[in-house]
């Protein structure tokens, strides 16, 4: 029985990799002493925030939300990339003046006259799937790691700290694909820590769902009917609309058109993709008919989505 367990664990894991794949981009390399503060605006579209604590220990605030205290092990990471504080566990009264300089795009900040008790490394991180909006939705609003008696993470953790510090070639390069495999895997130990009871996770952990879930998200232009579905999850059309609305609060074809249109929503953001080349990726016949989906979605046009979010994007540059 307990190997049957593994394998269907192993199975769920093997269905969830496509989804799990992220792009980190590390923001700060922060080396901290006495008492300060660092606000960080929201992430931005698509993008989850997170803090790993290198040394010491700190404090991050969301507002209207009970502050969360980090020492040195902890990741935490905010998948719907709310605005927070940062601050030392000496509070915020007297801060230090901090000095900031750049090395391969990354901003390096150091509080002047105090020995340094806290390093961090901070940043955000998208999701690269078509299933972006679908998965976040899951996931609540912080998730909070602590994974100093793990040694696998530490030693990751660490040698992601020594490629920022020490600044060699690549380093930057390294500690960012590092990232994305310490994220990897922070987010499959909180999936299994925490198996999810909606939402596309619940989909792809669920025997009536898993198979048909999983196909829609690796081939979501292809033009599944709900008997090509039911066939490959082994049960009837009945039982898997069922399952899907219990899991999901939706039919499979209703799924199927949401995972279509977070995959647009997302290439539109963070591509220069022509919304032509976009439609034939996920499915639409053409161009007028993704824009006309896409209105009736999200009440905007992709031509405005896109150009809404490249005024963000330069606005935050400008601020950093």
């Amino acid at each position: 029985m307990q190997g049957t367990n593994m394998s269907a664990a192993y199975e769920t894991l093997d269905l969830l990799a496509p989804v799990l794949r992220v792009r980190p981009e590390l923001q700060d390399f922060c080396r901290f002493g006495g008492s300060w503060s660092v606000s960080h605006s929201s992430a931005g579209e698509g993008w989850a925030a997170f803090h790993i604590v290198v040394k010491g220990r700190c404090v991050i605030e969301r507002p209207g939300s009970k502050p969360v205290n980090l020492e040195a092990g902890d990741v935490l990471l905010l998948p719907h990339g709310d605005g927070h504080v940062a601050y030392g566990v000496n509070g915020r009264d007297g801060l230090r003046q901090t000095t900031t300089t750049y090395r391969e795009h990354i901003r390096f900040k150091q509080t002047e006259g105090d020995e340094i008790d806290t390093e961090l490394v901070c940043g955000r991180l998208h999701l690269e799937s078509a299933s972006e909006n679908l998965l976040l939705r899951t996931l609540p609003p912080v998730i909070l790691l602590r994974l100093s008696g793990l040694r696998r993470y530490a030693e990751l953790i660490a040698t992601i700290r020594d490629e920022l510090q020490d600044a060699r070639p690549g380093a930057a390069s390294i500690a960012r694909d590092l990232s994305s495999a310490l994220f990897v895997m922070l987010l499959r130990q909180h999936l299994e820590e925490e198996p999810p009871t909606t939402g596309l996770l619940a989909l792809l952990s669920a025997r009536e769902t898993a198979r048909a879930a999983a196909a829609m998200v690796a081939d979501p232009a292809k033009s599944w009917n709900l008997e090509e579905l039911a066939s490959l999850a082994a049960v009837s059309r009945a039982t898997l609309v069922r399952a899907f609305r219990r899991l999901s609060g939706m039919p499979p074809q209703t799924f199927l058109t949401e995972l279509r249109l977070g995959l647009a929503r997302n290439r539109v953001i963070h591509t220069s993709d022509t919304l032509a080349d976009i439609a034939v990726a996920v499915g639409y016949q053409s161009e007028a008919a993704l824009s006309r989906a896409m209105h009736r979605r999200f009440a905007t046009r992709p031509g405005a989505m896109r150009k809404s979010q490249h005024e963000i994007s330069s606005a935050s540059a400008q601020v950093d």
